[in-house]
């Protein structure tokens, strides 16, 4: 999940920072056309989104249990 937080979140700052560069996503670019306002929510949300994903994502690497030593 963490994995999926990170792009969610590199999404959003692309459809924030591409406009500027006159470029955009294709599929997500049509959100443009709800208003400045609106369209600039749904960027922050999606970004928000990501975050939440990622905080509360689990880690993709497993811990493994400390090893215990027996004393015979």
């Amino acid at each position: 999940m963490r994995k999926l937080g990170v792009y969610t979140m590199i999404i959003g700052i692309a459809l924030i920072v591409l406009p500027y560069f006159g470029l955009t996503i294709k599929v997500l670019g049509e959100i443009d056309r709800l208003g400045t306002t609106t369209a600039m929510a749904i960027k922050i949300g999606i970004i928000a989104l990501g975050a939440v994903l990622f905080y509360f994502g689990k880690s993709s690497t497993k811990e493994l249990p400390a090893e215990e030593e027996s004393a015979e």
